[in-house]
């Protein structure tokens, strides 16, 4: 089903809702949803199919999992809190929640509720949860972060966290009084009119709905469990609904029929740089409260991408174009996707070119590599940089515990010169910067979006 066609001018979004399940096929996605705002309407197309066991089709009415997208919505969750007076972003998060603790003390006294929205709270990011699905599970899972260490001191730089928005979710559920898939029910998709989004596995049944493949086959199962659900590992919704959302933050925090869900001040400030990110090539350079933050040509453009178990989901946005788009996917190779559908879209409307991905520098050799060798940690694996008897570097990751299934058995892959003291990795060409000083003129953490502390 399209919506495509009557968008008139814009020739080139019927050439892509033409070309997408080629696209898709080439790339063993089997399904995908894509949804396009250009100032107020929405047009939407989909393909292929939703479940590859089953074969139904994705329709402009299936719902995806939007991934760590959810993120904005959190951050959303929390801007109205402050809105309202209740929550004061440079405030200790245990002001909210006393019971805070981690095992730097220090650290769980002085982290910030804004610090947790920037991911700079400089804790464990990544900690595997019990699959849990209680009203209650949230809070005791919080509750009992008291072995969670610390990989640097809050504030000190970015690291993507999806624990700093788990804790962040339980705030914004301590000072509601609700569990957080109510609140978002309550506050944000009952006000925007979102009939189809599903904060919940039960809910996401009664819909029509993707599962995520995983090495081409359905994945074991649907979602990991409530607990992570504000940094995003449930909720689903349709593409256009996402787009909705969208619309409300570039009105300034107003719904379509003129409900103010956010004030002006609160919208603006969650877009606004709020923290520099690491170079890491072609990603988002900063961050505001929920969005990353893109430098491009043609910009500013902000947005977030989202992936669980076999599902991709990326989101773009224009905002002094009123332009975004929404690319949801259910598997395969999503990228090549992404790069082409939501790239060909923000040239062909918004005059926007998102960069190329990186590449090696002329010469790919490292230089003064003694820098970059040793041993990196966090709490999901531990990380050997290494050089050869000719010279080459290599980096090993040996996943931690749990860990060990998500990231697999450890290889290792060669890495390259890019620019400065950011490699890239031989092959993905995944960028990771090497930051701080050891005081042996060693760096003192490897960074690839995630932090992690030198060890040896």
């Amino acid at each position: 089903m399209s919506a495509l066609g009557h968008l008139g001018p814009f020739d080139h979004l019927d050439r892509l809702a033409d070309r997408l399940p080629a696209l898709l096929a080439a790339n063993d996605v089997p399904g995908a949803s894509l949804a396009v705002l250009a100032g107020d309407e929405i047009i939407e197309h989909a393909a292929g199919v939703l479940n590859t066991d089953t074969g139904v089709a994705a329709t402009t009415d299936s719902i995806f999992q939007i991934g760590s997208i959810t993120k904005v919505w959190t951050a959303t969750l929390a801007m109205q809190l402050v809105d309202e007076g209740r929550l004061d972003l440079d405030a200790p998060v245990r002001e909210y929640l006393p019971g805070f603790r981690l095992r730097d003390d220090t650290a769980a006294r002085t982290v910030t509720v804004r610090q947790l929205a920037i991911h700079t709270g400089g804790f464990d990011g990544d900690i595997i949860a019990p699959v849990e699905w209680g009203d209650q599970a949230l809070g005791a899972f919080v509750d009992a972060l008291g072995d969670v260490g610390q990989i640097f001191p809050p504030g000190l730089m970015f690291s993507y966290s999806n624990l700093g928005y788990v804790v962040l979710g339980r705030l914004v559920e301590v000072l509601r009084g609700l569990p957080y898939d109510q609140c978002l029910r309550e506050r944000l998709l009952a006000p925007l009119g979102i009939t189809h989004a599903a904060p919940t596995p039960w809910e996401a049944v009664m819909r029509r709905a993707a599962v995520g493949h995983v090495a081409g086959r359905p994945a074991p199962h649907y979602a990991p469990g409530r607990i992570e659900a504000p940094a995003g590992s449930v909720l689903a919704m349709r593409a256009r609904d996402l787009l909705t959302f969208v619309r409300m933050h570039l009105r300034d925090g107003l719904a379509g029929d003129g409900t103010r869900l956010l004030s002006e001040a609160g919208a603006r400030l969650m877009r606004s740089r709020q923290v520099e990110q690491p170079d890491l090539g072609f990603q988002g350079n900063t961050r505001g409260l929920g969005w990353a933050l893109y430098g491009w040509p043609g910009g500013p453009v902000i947005g977030h991408d989202g992936g669980t178990l076999g599902q991709n989901a990326y989101l773009r946005v224009v905002p002094e174009r009123g332009i975004a788009v929404a690319l949801l996917t259910n598997g395969g190779r999503p990228a090549p996707v992404h790069e082409e559908v939501v790239g060909g879209v923000l040239a062909a409307l918004a005059d926007v070119t998102p960069p190329p991905r990186p590449s090696p520098a002329a010469d790919p050799r490292v230089r003064d590599a003694w820098r970059y060798t040793g041993v990196y940690a966090n709490h999901l694996a531990e990380t050997t940089v290494e050089q050869d008897a000719s010279g080459r570097l290599w980096m090993t990751i040996k996943p931690i515990g749990a860990a060990d299934a998500l990231l697999g058995a450890p290889e290792p892959v060669e890495l390259l010169a890019f620019r400065g003291d950011t490699l890239l990795t031989a092959g993905e060409h995944t960028a990771v910067a090497f930051l701080g000083d050891d005081g042996q003129g060693r760096a003192q953490y490897g960074h690839a979006g995630r932090a992690a502390r030198r060890i040896a």
